[in-house]
């Protein structure tokens, strides 16, 4: 009977750091297109920039819609960035899991309160 002393690699599928590189490249891009967006309003509103004139900003609906998209693309981009990060130096599980856990519960109460202020406007 053979025993195997050394460490069992699994071996989590193909093109599984690819999902995740395409992920941070395409949440990117749309938080530019955003800023773009954002800063042409801006600057392109006569006067000072007042509550009423930033409010006006993000009231008309697709204004609203590429807000969502862009809050819900920062969250997988923050979740993808952070994964790796705690995956990379946190080597205990235990302490992995929990600050993973932490960091989910932390993503979703932010995107929460950022939607509750987007549909608020």
């Amino acid at each position: 009977m053979a025993v195997n002393y050394g460490s069992r690699r699994s071996v989590v599928g193909a093109h599984y750091g690819t999902r995740d590189w395409l992920a941070q490249r395409a949440t990117a891009l749309l938080m530019a297109l955003f800023t773009f967006v954002v800063l042409a309003k801006v600057l392109f509103t006569s006067g000072p920039v007042s509550y009423e004139s930033w409010a006006g900003i993000f009231h008309p609906q697709w204004m609203k819609m590429l807000t969502f998209a862009t809050i819900l693309g920062l969250v997988l981009h923050v979740w993808v960035g952070m994964r790796d990060v705690l995956m990379d130096y946190v080597k205990p599980v235990g302490i992995r899991l929990a600050l993973q856990v932490i960091v989910i519960v932390w993503l979703v109460g932010c995107a929460g309160w950022a939607i509750q202020v987007l549909w608020r406007v």
